[in-house]
């Protein structure tokens, strides 16, 4: 097992790395608690559910609440529904909350604990490639159905169980989903680490020592970012890095249609795309990323027939934008990211030039 310490100034926590510890889960709560809730959803819920529930013995009130799998989940319907779970179970300040699951789990589950009786306590069990990524930081938040993650707070965990074990069970899609993450923290901090990115011929077929290697290099710099920068007012926001586009499509599909990875998978090409034309930088990479995302089945026939004014509509809305114009996190070079503002008129010139070269694409 590894183990990283995140020192924020709100919360320090530790984040546990390894094989069955959800078994022991216990063991990693920095506080102890006499009630619990966890929640769940419907793809997690068979397969481990179960364990937690064991691995927290007969001294704790354990409750339970099982959501529909899915990004449609990240709703104000939903979050809603958890509220009046714990408040029919009667949680108190000093009870917890576990999210056990993905992504779409984290968030949501977080956004409970924050906002329940002015903030609870919460734990991060992930169980999917992509929350090595958001189970870390205290980003917790709900969709709006005009944007993406516009409803929500900053509210670190009390600690992040990952046990590796989990990621046996997940489709092909959630390790593209979640493999997007990882190429993400390669591309604005690590041009080794993106080299080994290219390497990987299937993702759910590659060693476990590969994967997890990629899997603790991505939780390290999502930590360290985290602690110098815990509410993004600086370097926090290269994180975004292809997320402008990505929650853009995202909300224009409508949530479920792609995963948030596979999304910011694209996106990450088209900000490869305005880095080249920006920066004055030829990112001899990106060519070797489009094959990447050609091998291993991305969703790239979307950017052919994308519909440019309303990404731009939803572009428009995203929280990171500043004085009525759109930021995007470029690259200067690999490893090397920036801030770079557009005009509305300018980027969708560009989203057109971006639309034709892959409408050209076999």
């Amino acid at each position: 097992m590894k183990s990283i310490n995140v020192k924020t100034a709100s919360v320090p926590y530790t984040i546990y790395v390894g094989e069955g510890i959800r078994h022991q889960i216990k063991d990693f709560f920095s506080h102890r608690y006499d009630q619990v809730m966890i929640i769940t959803d419907t793809h997690v819920a068979p397969l481990y559910l179960d364990d937690v529930v064991s691995a927290l013995g007969n001294d704790i009130k354990v409750s339970t609440y099982i959501i529909q799998a899915g990004e449609s989940s990240k709703s104000i319907e939903a979050f809603e529904a958890c509220h009046t779970e714990a408040i029919n179970e009667g949680l108190n300040r000093h009870s917890l909350i576990i999210a056990l699951g993905g992504g779409v789990v984290g968030d949501l589950a977080g956004f409970v604990a924050a906002t329940y009786m002015r903030g609870i306590d919460y734990v991060q069990v992930p169980t999917t490639v992509l929350a090595h990524d958001s189970s870390v930081g205290g980003k917790v938040a709900i969709n709006h159905p005009l944007a993406k993650n516009i409803i929500g707070s900053f509210h670190q965990p009390n600690s992040v169980i990952y046990d590796t074990e989990t990621l046996s069970t997940l489709s092909e899609q959630e390790w593209r989903s979640g493999m997007a993450e990882i190429i993400k923290h390669a591309w604005i901090h690590d041009p080794t680490m993106l080299s080994t990115c290219f390497e990987l011929e299937q993702f759910s077929e590659e060693p476990k020592e590969v994967i997890e290697h990629l899997l603790w290099k991505g939780i390290s710099i999502k930590a360290n970012i985290v602690e110098e920068d815990e509410k993004e007012h600086g370097v926090r926001s290269y994180l975004n890095f292809g997320h402008t586009l990505g929650h853009a499509l995202e909300a224009e599909l409508g949530y479920g249609e792609i995963t948030h990875g596979e999304a910011v998978a694209l996106g990450i090409d088209f900000a490869l795309f305005l880095s080249e034309r920006y920066t004055q930088q030829k990112l001899l990479p990106r060519k070797a990323y489009q094959q990447w995302l050609k091998t291993h089945g991305y969703p790239i026939q979307i950017l052919g027939s994308i519909h440019v004014d309303s990404l731009l509509e939803m572009m428009k809305r995203d929280k990171k934008n500043i004085h009525q114009s759109i930021r995007f996190v470029l690259l200067s070079e690999t490893g090397y990211p920036i801030l770079h503002s557009f005009e509305e008129k300018t980027l969708r010139q560009e989203l057109e030039m971006f639309k034709k070269e892959w409408s050209t694409v076999e």
